[in-house]
């Protein structure tokens, strides 16, 4: 056996992240040695557009030095809405849920060309996207709004038409998390959740988005770190190590003969249970191709000794390593080629990053998904007459850790100030306790309108008391979910309320636009929203 040679086809099976803006020396010394197989990047890696650009030339530089026969797939969870990974100058897509919102299909096509657009223009070939859980559990702390939305018949529409967006710009693409994480309410990030439906129930609505995905040329499948006790009889096996799932459920009874590869396994529902470099052996048994260790060096080379360890003692065969490789290449064969990735240092950025086109494409997905749920005759608001706007909302926006902190800030107080210059803005901590709402509604007594930004709103949030009070002491409150539209199952008797499902500027924007009169919206809930009981009411 070749010792090298068998490294080099273990590190091809690795999807690494690493620190940085630039490419650290641990990362170019791992491509010499094991020809690492793709890269992933997280904000932590998003610079300026020419920054990025930059980066990922010189990962295929170095590539190419190392002698690779097929350049780097390099990816990123570009899902757009509350988890992007493109920053500064780059064009803010709205998300899944925003995009379900629409009812119009057409849209997630349109913004999964132009997104695939600026992430080819900057070097990046694979997106981790669409999501493709549906999203039937209103308690789900993970996906929620990643979603576009509750039905099955829905994420099949508009998750088919994203990914066929991406792929036309020539992104591979990927459909996630199979076999399904819309219907838990424990994030895999933190511990193992467990989906209890029969097999039946699994294949009406979990399973029909990836089904009809895949008989529509999907590139690559991101497996869930759930446990499906209805398909996986061990006990505590999540899908991503379970060979019923990936092997006999994925490629024999779905017949998907394209690349699978893993969420990260360093979360904790592969962390704490069977580890991550042992973890990496247990999903090439499965049937994975492509493991994604996305933070730690370490356990990026332990997961490869492990490998080499495991093919040694027979526990996994070279023939299996060589199935895997063969799929992976069949999918850089299809998007990449050396001909077409430029290797000189001073590359202009392409002007379709950030573009006017790409902004109206998105503007108008905006505007036919911000929904007004309620409006009991509050606005729309006459600008500029005297009246006194107060705006309240939370200082912080991220709940999920897979959302990116650099894009936390909210701005709807900066979105009203765009029709009313001298509104007032009031940010309240995500601590938010009784003191702060008395002094939230003392301040309110002095105004004629107050418009409140909640953020995912819990049984136990404060927020309902807030907008309770507020309802109480004034008649015209107007509440904008800024990212889950669930929110409104707290507060059935605020009299005017609207979503906007994620709080990214342009959407926040556009529910402004609606409330002052000045842009006509038509989104319609892409999830049925009941009242929520809250402490024993």
């Amino acid at each position: 056996m070749d010792h090298e040679k068998l490294a080099k086809k273990a590190g091809q099976l690795l999807v690494i992240g690493f620190n940085g803006i630039k490419v650290p020396q641990e990362i170019r010394d791992l491509i010499h040695t094991y020809h690492i197989g793709a890269i992933i990047l997280f904000g932590r890696n998003i610079g300026t557009p020419k920054e990025v650009l930059a980066l990922t030339t010189d990962l295929q530089r170095e590539a190419k030095k190392a002698g690779y026969t097929h350049p780097l797939l390099i990816c990123v969870d570009q899902e757009n809405g509350v988890v992007r990974r493109l920053g500064e100058g780059a064009t803010i897509f709205p998300g899944a849920m925003t995009l379900g919102a629409t009812g119009n299909p057409n849209h997630a096509y349109n913004v999964g060309v132009a997104t695939g657009n600026e992430l080819k223009a900057l070097g990046i070939n694979w997106n981790l996207a669409p999501v493709l859980d549906v999203n039937n559990n209103p308690d789900n702390p993970v996906i929620g709004v990643r979603s576009f939305g509750e039905s099955a018949e829905s994420v099949s529409k508009f998750g088919r038409a994203s990914m066929q967006g991406m792929q036309e710009a020539g992104i591979a693409t990927t459909l996630k998390h199979f076999p399904g994480h819309g219907d838990t309410n424990v994030d895999s990030h933190l511990d193992l959740p467990t989906i209890p439906h029969g097999l039946d129930r699994l294949e009406k609505i979990e399973l029909k988005p990836f089904r009809e995905c895949i008989a529509e040329g999907a590139d690559t499948i991101m497996t869930a770190h759930v446990y499906f006790p209805s398909i996986e009889t061990e006990p505590g096996v999540p899908a991503t190590i379970s060979r019923k799932v990936i092997t006999g459920l994925l490629r024999e009874k779905l017949k998907f003969s394209g690349v699978v590869t893993t969420d990260c396994m360093e979360m904790n529902a592969i962390l704490h249970g069977v580890g991550t470099e042992k973890g990496a052996v247990a999903a090439l048994k499965a049937g994975v191709d492509y493991v994604m260790i996305s933070h730690t060096l370490e356990r990026q080379v332990g997961a490869i000794q492990e490998i080499l360890k495991a093919v040694e003692n027979g526990e996994l065969t070279e023939e299996e390593i060589d199935q895997a490789l063969q799929r992976i290449h069949a999918l850089k064969e299809k998007y990449l080629s050396w001909e077409d990735i430029p290797l000189d240092d001073e590359q202009e950025v392409p002007e379709t990053v950030g573009s006017k086109q790409h902004e109206k494409i998105a503007f108008e997905a905006y505007k036919d998904s911000v929904t007004i749920v309620r409006n009991k005759g509050i606005f729309p608001l006459t600008t500029n007459n005297g009246l006194r706007i107060l705006v309240v909302h939370p200082d912080n926006g991220t709940t999920m850790q897979v959302e990116d902190k650099r894009y936390a800030n909210l701005s709807l107080g900066e979105a009203i100030k765009g029709y009313q210059q001298d509104a007032d803005i009031f940010q309240f901590s995500s601590a938010l306790d009784e003191q702060e709402i008395a002094a939230i509604v003392e301040k309110a007594s002095g105004y004629d309108t107050v418009i409140v930004g909640t953020l995912t709103i819990t049984p136990s949030s404060n927020q309902i008391t807030l907008v309770e009070k507020l309802i109480k002491e004034k008649d015209s409150v107007i509440v904008i979910a800024m990212r889950s539209p669930y929110d409104y199952g707290y507060l059935p008797d605020v009299p005017a309320y609207i979503n906007t499902y994620e709080f990214t500027y342009p959407a926040l924007k556009v529910a402004a636009g609606a409330i002052f009169g000045k842009e006509e919206v038509k989104g319609s809930l892409p999830v049925t929203v009941i009242k929520r009981v809250v402490g024993g009411k």
